[in-house]
This record gives C-alpha cells, structure tokens and sequence, in this order.
C-alpha cells in the first residue's frame, strides 16, 4: 500500500504517517519514486504506533519492534572550557554590581527628590492653614464694623441682570 492508502485506513494524514516514519526510523521499503510501500506487518506496526499516541504517550517514547522504548536525542551544544566560563561568570557579577550600583544611586536620587516635594507641600499646607484662619477668624467678627469690600464674596448679593430685548432683525442676521 502506498501513504495515502494507509494514511486512510488509519484515519490520519499522509503527512502523519510520514513523520511517524522518520520520527521512528522505520525502515520502510521505498518505490522508484522514494514514496513509501507498505506491507501488512508494517501497517500492523504504525497500528500500534498509533494506538500508544492515542494513549497519551509522546512519540519520542512510542515502542516499536522488538519492545525496545525509544528516546529523543537532545543535541549538547559545544562546551566551553573551564578559563573561558570563569571569565564569563566574572564579567557578568561585574555588570551586575555595577548595575547595582546605578539602581541604588537612581532611587536615592528620586528619595531626595520625594522629600524635597512633601516639603514643599507641607509650606503650601502650613499657609493655606493660616489663612484659613485668618479668614474664619473674620467671619467669626461682626459684621457691623466691616466695610463690604472685606466681606466674603458668598456674603455679598449680586445683582441680577435684566434680560436684554433684542430685534427681530439683529436675531435674524446675528448682528
């Protein structure tokens, strides 16, 4: 049988069947072209593959054969010598003190810059608090003795304005 035909009968893609392939190193007989021939025992085989995914189990640990489980290989990269990482490791806890050091400097910096601002507020406060006093301290008095231009503004009546009539001809053309 050929991929598709499998790939059918199993209920999954040709592509699937085709990476189970590789994935697993089957050795699979090929055609002329490169495309994959199936025999029973081999369907019978990505049967059972496909019986352990459906199962919960990862492909890299899929048994196939005779039993033996099946491991993914990670690649190491290329190790540095002893020297090399002991410079490494030197130059980053350098960049870390010194990084360190910027932030510690950075937040005395806005510390100093906080306590200069409450400063400035607790003045601003001090001096709205005594002119409110002042200021209580003047309604508090009677009223009697005070010129009306020491009055509050709330204790003043302002007068109402009459209403204007305007033309006919002035609303029409908004003159």
């Amino acid at each position: 049988m050929n991929t598709s035909a499998v790939a059918k009968l199993l209920g999954v893609s040709p592509s699937t069947v085709q990476r189970w392939v590789r994935q697993l190193e089957l050795q699979m007989e090929r055609n002329e072209l490169g495309h994959y021939l199936f025999k029973e025992e081999d369907i019978d085989l990505l049967k059972q593959v496909q019986d352990q995914l459906s199962k919960g189990m990862i492909l890299q640990n899929v048994n196939v054969h005779d039993g033996k489980s099946r491991r993914g290989i990670m690649k190491t990269t290329v190790s540095i010598n002893d020297k090399a990482a002991e410079l490494i490791m030197e130059k980053v806890e350098m960049l870390e003190q010194r990084l360190n050091g910027k932030a510690d400097d950075v937040v005395s910096y806005q510390l100093l810059q906080h306590r200069r601002e409450i400063e400035d507020l607790q003045e601003v406060i001090k001096s709205l608090t005594e002119r409110i006093e002042k200021l209580e301290s003047k309604q508090n008095s009677p009223k009697t003795g005070l010129p009306a231009e020491n009055l509050l503004i709330f204790d003043k009546e302002v007068p109402k304005k009459k209403a204007k009539r305007k033309n006919i001809i002035t609303s029409l053309f908004g003159f």
